[in-house]
C-alpha cells in the first residue's frame, strides 16, 4: 500500500506546513507517509512557492514523508518549485489529465524536466465514458470504456488515480494495466482533446 496525503492551501503559510502534515499523520495513525503533495499553489500566489515547498522538504528531512511533490502546478509554478528545491526532489505533479483535457503544454514541460505526472480525474466524472470513440475502441477490445481511458493514460507513462467505490470497479481498473491500445487507438483518443476541464475552482491558477 502506498499512502499519499496533501497539504491544503490554508496551511501553506510560514510554519504551518509541518504541523499540518503531523496532524495528517496522527489521523492516519502513521509515523511516516510515502508521499506528501502541495494540493494547490497558494491562491493568487500570495505565498511564494519557495516558502511552502522549503518547509515540505524540511518535513522530508525530518523523516515525516518519504517523498514530496505538487498538485495542480502550472509551468510557471513548476519552474519556481525547481528553483526552490531542485527537480530531483519533485516526485510528481498531480494534475487533471484525461482524453478531453490532455494538458499538452504542461506535459511537454514536465517531461523535458524529468518530472513524473500523476493523472487525476482520468474519467472526467464519467464524461469520457460517453464518447463514441472510446466506446468503439472498448467494443473492439472487449473491455469497458473506463479501461480504455485508463490504458490510454498508463501507456503514456502517467500514474493514474481513478476513484472507485465498488470492488468490481477496482478490479476492472487494475485490469486496465493489461490492455494494450494500438497506435490507431491512441491517435483516435488524442483527437478528443478539447480542453474540457473538470477541476477548476475559483482559486485555481491561470492554466497553461
Amino acid at each position: 500500500m502506498f499512502v499519499t496525503t496533501k497539504v491544503w492551501t490554508d496551511n501553506l503559510g510560514s510554519g504551518q506546513v509541518i504541523p499540518s502534515l503531523r496532524e495528517s499523520l496522527q489521523r492516519l495513525g502513521l509515523e511516516r507517509i510515502d508521499l506528501t503533495l502541495i494540493h494547490w499553489p497558494s491562491p493568487n500566489d500570495e505565498i511564494h512557492v519557495a516558502q511552502y515547498l522549503g518547509e515540505l522538504l524540511e518535513a522530508k528531512r525530518q523523516g515525516l514523508t518519504a517523498a514530496i511533490g505538487v498538485s495542480n502546478f502550472t509551468i510557471a509554478h513548476l519552474r519556481e518549485a525547481i528553483d526552490a528545491v531542485g527537480v530531483e526532489e519533485i516526485a510528481t505533479n498531480q494534475v487533471e489529465i484525461h482524453p478531453l483535457l490532455q494538458n499538452r503544454k504542461l506535459v511537454a514541460f514536465a517531461r523535458q524536466q524529468g518530472i513524473h505526472l500523476t493523472a487525476y480525474m482520468p474519467l472526467a466524472y464519467g464524461k469520457v465514458l460517453a464518447e463514441p470513440v472510446i466506446q468503439r475502441i472498448a467494443a473492439s477490445h472487449g473491455v469497458s470504456p473506463a479501461q480504455v481511458a485508463l490504458a490510454w493514460s498508463l501507456q503514456q507513462g502517467y500514474a493514474v488515480i481513478p476513484s472507485a467505490t465498488k470492488r468490481d470497479n477496482l478490479a476492472a481498473n487494475l485490469a486496465a494495466a493489461e490492455l494494450r491500445l494500438s497506435t490507431e487507438d491512441m491517435t483516435a483518443i488524442e483527437a478528443l482533446d478539447r480542453g474540457e476541464r473538470v477541476a477548476n475552482p475559483g482559486f485555481a491558477p491561470r492554466w497553461d
